[in-house]
């Protein structure tokens, strides 16, 4: 299992890549090349050709859920390469249109749109894209203390509603030392994430947990998460994209947190 940070918030010290407030991941096992989100811009583009990532060998681009910073990129993957020869993987929810105030923070095309430019994969059920590679589709809400708050409204029925990112999902990767999450966002809860990646994948050993995990104060919820982590015996902790400063700071009293930018390469 190979994994870079081709777009975060932050990038490496003397590596010299674009970084924006947005996510994107490439990730190499079982023979398969996916993209875990395409971030916000065209940096998605230059970064990974720094890197030496071949963007048109891609067998898969997966959406962790529908907000720009992670689906705007594929207006510029359209442009740069065929992504009719790519399958596209979300929940079936991740094309409605999504607003906060009078700003569209959706996906820049429908599921119409998707499904004429390749072949769209939608599903809210766990979807294994490999032996080693699942797509976790809706994630349960299990945790008492990770209950999920509304952003922004979405289009559902016919009507804008309370979003409360019900399309949020992650990738869990099954390794020879473990699982490694990579839960870009974590709308549902890190640890619903990661409780519920671990069921499906039927292991109990945690190589590592990576993304954002969507912690912004260091309050009740924090300090139980964090408990849950440890508790967890997670090996590696890499907290990016969207999490303070502060929260990164005090986990590192209790986890084993590694730092985190583009350019960042983990294998397993």
């Amino acid at each position: 299992m190979l994994v870079k940070i081709v777009v975060d918030n932050s990038t490496l010290e003397d590596q010299f890549y674009k970084g924006e407030p947005a996510a994107s991941f490439y990730i190499e096992i079982d023979d398969l090349r996916i993209l875990l989100d395409t971030g916000y811009s065209d940096i998605v583009l230059s970064n990974a050709e720094k890197m030496g990532i071949d963007l048109s060998k891609l067998t898969h681009i997966v959406l962790s859920h529908g907000h720009n910073d992670h689906t705007n990129g594929l207006k510029f993957l359209d442009e740069a390469i065929q992504l009719s020869k790519i399958k596209i993987i979300s929940h079936s929810g991740c094309f409605n249109s999504k607003i906060a105030g009078n700003q569209n923070i959706g996906a820049p095309f429908s599921k119409e749109d998707i499904s004429n430019k390749t072949e769209y994969i939608p599903t809210n059920k766990p979807y294994f894209l490999s032996d080693n590679c699942v797509f976790l589709g809706e994630i349960p809400q299990k945790n008492e203390f990770e209950q999920r708050s509304p952003l922004g409204k979405v289009m559902s029925d016919g009507e804008w509603q309370d979003d409360y990112l019900i399309d949020d999902s992650a990738l869990a990767l099954k390794t020879s030392k473990g699982l490694f999450l990579i839960s870009s966002c974590s709308h549902g809860g890190i640890c619903n994430t990661l409780d519920y990646a671990k069921e499906i994948c039927e292991e109990d050993q945690v190589a590592g947990v990576l993304g954002g995990f969507h912690l912004f104060d260091v309050n009740e919820r924090f300090v139980q998460t964090v408990d849950h982590l440890k508790n967890c015996h997670v090996d590696k902790v890499y907290p990016c994209h969207c999490i303070s400063l502060l929260a990164k700071a005090k986990m590192m009293d209790k986890l084993p947190i590694h730092e985190v930018g583009v350019g960042l390469t983990i294998e397993l």
